[in-house]
């Protein structure tokens, strides 16, 4: 039982969030559960069900909920903005439906930045974990290339690479396939199924895509803000 719980990476108890605009909203409903390491869990259910908000909280970027979050065993609530920056950095990577690549840096520069921030290693360590890591996704020779020179599914993939520099415990994904076709899609979703095999990197995907949520781990499915199934 121990270990089992010790292999939790992320653990939401009771969140419960309003939003106030104009009027009092429940908006997340009493959200309770777990992920394991090496879980590659999807939230689907419609638009304005609640995925993308408790994304935002359980990714720490919003602080201003009821209930509790666990990341590796600590309670996030309650915490200053400096400690939640400093586990976003280091134990959350973020893929989102846009890249958000820095147009005047190139590849390998954009998927280094999470680590430089972090400073825990040197430059040389960084470049050549960065190489390493855009080896992996079949993209090293994309390296010294600007963004605007790669297709959307490049694009996805160099943010994947960004998103695995700091050997984060949980990979969360807003709608990564969101603006790709069928084909990067299912190159994306493979990446993330050998993360999650091979790596045993912790996955988080909200995602629009029946076939790709299918395909995962573990279906969180949300309606009116609560989990009807997990």
């Amino acid at each position: 039982m121990e270990s089992s719980k010790q292999n939790i990476i992320l653990e939401a108890k009771n969140i419960t969030k309003y939003f106030y605009d104009p009027v009092k909203v429940k908006v997340l409903n009493d959200i309770s559960f777990a992920i394991k390491r090496s879980e590659f869990v999807s939230i689907i259910g419609k638009s304005g069900c609640g995925k993308s908000t408790l994304l935002y909280v359980l990714s720490t970027m919003d602080s201003d909920y009821e209930g509790d979050l666990f990341i590796d065993g600590e309670n996030m609530r309650g915490r200053k903005e400096k400690f939640l920056a400093n586990i976003r950095n280091e134990k959350i990577g973020f893929v989102f439906q846009f890249h958000y690549l820095l147009k005047e840096f190139n590849v390998l520069h954009n998927v280094m930045l999470p680590a430089l921030k972090l400073n825990l290693k040197s430059k040389e360590a960084i470049e050549l974990d960065a190489l390493n890591k855009l080896d992996m996704l079949g993209i090293k020779n994309l390296a010294v290339k600007k963004p605007n020179q790669l297709s959307g599914g490049e694009k996805q993939r160099v943010a994947i690479a960004r998103a695995m520099i700091n050997d984060p415990l949980i990979i969360m994904c807003d709608e990564p396939t969101g603006n790709l076709d069928k084909k990067n899609s299912s190159i994306v979703f493979d990446i993330f199924k050998r993360l999650s095999t091979e790596q045993g990197q912790a996955l988080l995907v909200v995602t629009h895509d029946p076939q790709f949520a299918e395909d995962t781990n573990r279906i969180i499915e949300m309606e009116d803000g609560r989990i009807i199934r997990q």
